[in-house]
């Protein structure tokens, strides 16, 4: 998988893709990330990639003229010709889940385009595939979306975590339907008082799946219960176009 980020900041990527699971992808040659900085396309003499906004308002606004040059130069030499999946990052996009990640992982080069100032000249969305968000909040600039981005679908790339059933049961999963991860222990046996719960120490692990599960499903419950209601619609709606259940496993 190959990674473009288009950002004003590539410096603040130098330590981040030499560490953790990045940088083991990286070594790995499941991933290779480019950067490049829209001020190479920048006009006159400072190389200006902003400017005040028609109708008045404040802050500035990073300029198309500037911007999609600077997208096109990267499919202008894209190694063997593969283009991007192009996805500008702004706080108007589509909040990013698992399945996004996982849909975004499953493209050969995706291109992440990080704004700053006030953002984006409207005609810039013309240029892009889609548009991403972390959430409904507001940054000064994309670059921390974009290392979301590739952290999230670096881990999923074969090879990379080492265990391919790690993206299996954690949270959000589509594996699992979408609900939060059941919980974790590892020794001592007991901490201040609070124990291991005794059927994950007893061995039996269809007794372990089924505690797990039902972990899930209460977490899930109690936390998330906007997750909870979109695993019962789902589950309905897949009981509805298989009554019988010979269709799931």
């Amino acid at each position: 998988m190959r990674v473009d980020i288009l950002t004003l900041f590539p410096e603040m990527f130098t330590g981040f893709v030499a560490t953790s699971f990045v940088a083991r992808a990286i070594a790995g040659e499941q991933l290779a990330v480019r950067t490049r900085s829209p001020r190479d396309f920048g006009l006159g003499k400072h190389r200006s990639v902003d400017d005040t906004p028609y109708g008045g308002g404040s802050g500035m606004v990073m300029r198309a003229d500037v911007i999609v040059p600077a997208i096109e130069s990267f499919d202008a030499d894209a190694p063997g010709g593969l283009r991007a999946h192009r996805v500008l990052l702004t706080p108007q996009g589509r909040v990013l889940d698992q399945r996004k990640v996982h849909e975004l992982a499953g493209h050969d080069a995706i291109m992440l385009v990080c704004g700053r100032y006030e953002g984006f000249d409207e005609r810039v969305r013309a240029h892009v595939a889609e548009e991403i968000s972390l959430g409904d909040f507001v940054m000064t600039g994309g670059e921390v979306a974009a290392m979301s981005i590739i952290e999230a679908c670096a881990r999923l790339l074969p090879g990379v975590l080492g265990n391919e059933a790690s993206v299996i049961d954690e949270s959000h999963s589509p594996d699992t339907g979408g609900l939060l991860e059941y919980p974790h222990y590892t020794r001592p046996a007991e901490f201040r008082g609070a124990r291991v719960p005794d059927v994950l120490a007893g061995g039996n692990h269809a007794a372990i799946a089924k505690w797990r599960r039902e972990q899930a499903v209460a977490r899930t419950q109690q936390r998330r219960p906007d997750l909870w209601e979109r695993f019962e619609n789902a589950t309905e709606a897949t009981h509805r176009a298989d009554p019988s259940g010979k269709g799931r496993s």
